[in-house]
């Protein structure tokens, strides 16, 4: 028998070792003291575990942590001759991963003749799958591939109980709901329904320029799931009228059982052509397939395969799989919907910001990132132009409110400085001023600053601050130091407040970064934390081409969980020949 067989020599006749090898449940053969004496392929494979591992181990020495004591195999008061008992039991073994095993036991009223008090238990796969010892029914969240059968024992059932049926499709939902990435999503969605219910999973998705794109092809094995990245890629467009599975499906129109000889006859378009491939690659000797489908669009399809391992599909799982498809389409036509009012925000943004003006002697860029919720059109805003007298205005700031007001704000703002041409701090006094009567603004911060060419060679600064993060000034060395003079409380809050400015000299190699709070605020974090991040990874960029180093700064230094936007202007003195 090669799994235990000698062993097995003086508890078990030689004449019923070949039948209970090949049954599709697990035996073991317990001596006396209810150890292992022997174990059949079948339990082996249950347990992902060899013989060596089994026999010769108490029975209770495999149940798994979580479960609760095994009862014993005999009835209650039952003597040592008690072997027909019908007592039965339910528990969870442990795996050889370690990961749980829910089983339903039972003794097997068969006399083995050895005289020394052996006897057999078998168990299976708990479909009902109770916790031990509550009696409240559970579910087996087992995420292993198909196990192996005995030879020519019947094909495996993946048939589950209406409880397991309104769990996955619970479970699908959460999955869906709370995640915006549609690649994200499918896989998660795939990981809940194989090896559960198949063997193979394909997705095709109907783009938004109505083109047909199979997505995903995952592959369920006894080592895990696999990506089949060599079937996936474009597909044909889907045909007006076929009555084939897969197009009914991309059109909405219906659930299909299906199977290789479904596409024996010539095939009626392309997609069925696909569809021959399909089969042929992986194996699947009968298919599920059902429409994707949204409130409002038929998103795609999707296939749930079986090899000849399992049995075949029944229309029952067309209703499962047609209830997942509806909860997919939903979340990827919301999905969609995100993504198109994201781009719609994103770009309103764009146009509300300027373009730069161009410096001699200076290098300008700026950057601005928006907010993950798509609905948002954030107020985060830079500004630069030129003043009358050949200075240049440098703005960033940060309305608490969103957009609209920033758009005020700054045309005020453009408005106060070329007019005044006077120090920072009287524009923003008198912008504060008159912010309450004339805007939609109720508070918000920002930075002035004045750039001046130096004779030296440099540029001067002069800026105020209402309240917003400091500047960081990186010199030629890439010494850092964050500019905190000027600062005064942010706009709306007092208008009455008086300001002061602050200068400072840019000598020729020097760089200066303007940012908003999105680029260092977390809310796991004290700030200080996020401007220590911003001058150490400043710091080491400091060598690096402008728009590369302002690119690595969003990259690396914005917190994971800040969901602001972010905008920054940075300049850059070049170095003298």
């Amino acid at each position: 028998m090669g799994d235990g067989t000698g062993t097995a020599a003086g508890a078990v006749q030689q004449e019923l070792v070949a039948v209970l090898d090949r049954l599709g449940v697990g035996v073991f053969a317990l001596d006396g003291d209810e150890r292992i004496v022997w174990a059949n392929t079948a339990s082996l494979a249950l347990l992902s575990r060899s013989a060596a591992e089994v026999v010769g181990r108490r029975l209770g020495a495999l149940l798994h942590p979580d479960a609760g004591q095994i009862p014993s195999p005999r009835a209650a008061g039952a003597g040592p001759e008690a072997t027909d008992v019908a007592a039965e039991g339910r528990t969870w073994l442990a795996r050889g991963d370690g990961s749980r095993l829910p089983v339903r036991w039972f003794p097997l009223p068969v006399e083995s003749g050895a005289g020394n008090g052996a006897r057999l238990v078998a168990f299976d796969t708990d479909t009902d799958a109770y916790a031990p010892g509550t009696g409240d029914p559970g579910r087996d969240t087992d995420s292993h591939g198909p196990r192996p059968r005995p030879a020519g024992s019947p094909p495996a059932t993946r048939a589950l109980s209406e409880r397991d049926r309104l769990a996955l499709l619970a479970d699908t939902t959460a999955q869906l709901v709370y995640n915006i990435d549609v690649d994200a999503s499918l896989r998660r969605v795939v990981e809940l329904l194989l090896p559960r219910l198949a063997d193979w999973a394909v997705i095709d998705l109907i783009t938004e320029t109505d083109e047909v794109d199979r997505s995903l092809v995952v592959h369920a094995h006894p080592d895990g799931l696999t990506v089949r990245e060599d079937l996936q890629g474009p597909m044909p467009p889907v045909p007006a009228s076929s009555p084939m599975p897969l197009s009914m499906a991309l059109r909405g129109v219906a659930s299909t059982l299906a199977g290789p000889r479904t596409y024996d006859a010539p095939p009626d378009s392309a997609v069925a052509v696909e569809q021959r491939k399909l089969f042929t690659a992986t194996g699947i000797e009968t298919a599920a397939i059902a429409p994707v489908k949204g409130p409002s669009e038929v998103l795609g399809a999707i296939t749930l395969g079986r090899t000849a391992d399992h049995e075949p599909f029944t229309p029952a799982d067309l209703d499962l799989l047609e209830d997942i498809g509806r909860r997919m389409g939903i979340a990827l036509e919301n999905a969609r919907h995100y993504q198109r009012q994201r781009r719609i925000a994103a770009t309103m943004q764009r146009y509300l910001l300027p373009q730069l003006p161009r410096l001699t002697g200076v290098e300008m860029t700026a950057r601005y990132l928006p907010a993950p919720d798509a609905s948002h059109v954030g107020g985060d805003w830079y500004d630069a132009f030129p003043l009358p007298d050949g200075d240049t205005a440098l703005v960033v700031g940060h309305d608490l409110e969103a957009a609209a007001g920033m758009a005020q704000l700054r045309n005020m703002l453009r408005a106060y400085t070329w007019a005044e041409d006077g120090p920072p701090h009287r524009t923003v006094e008198r912008l504060d001023q008159a912010m309450g009567h004339i805007t939609d603004v109720s508070m918000a911060t920002l930075i002035l600053a004045r750039l001046t060419a130096d004779p030296a060679g440099g540029r001067a600064l002069s800026w105020t601050n209402a309240g917003h993060p400091p500047p960081l000034l990186l010199d030629p060395t890439g010494a850092t130091r964050f500019l905190g003079e000027g600062r005064a409380i942010l706009l709306g809050a007092a208008a009455d407040h008086a300001r002061s400015d602050a200068h400072i000299r840019l000598p020729p190699g020097s760089t200066l970064l303007f940012y908003t709070d999105g680029l260092i605020e977390s809310r796991r974090q004290p700030l200080d934390v996020g401007l220590r991040r911003l001058r150490e990874q400043a710091a080491a960029l400091n060598h690096r081409q402008l728009d590369y180093f302002v690119d690595q700064l969003l990259e690396h230094s914005r917190p994971a969980d800040n969901d602001d936007d972010v905008a920054l202007l940075a300049l850059r003195i070049p170095p003298t020949a």
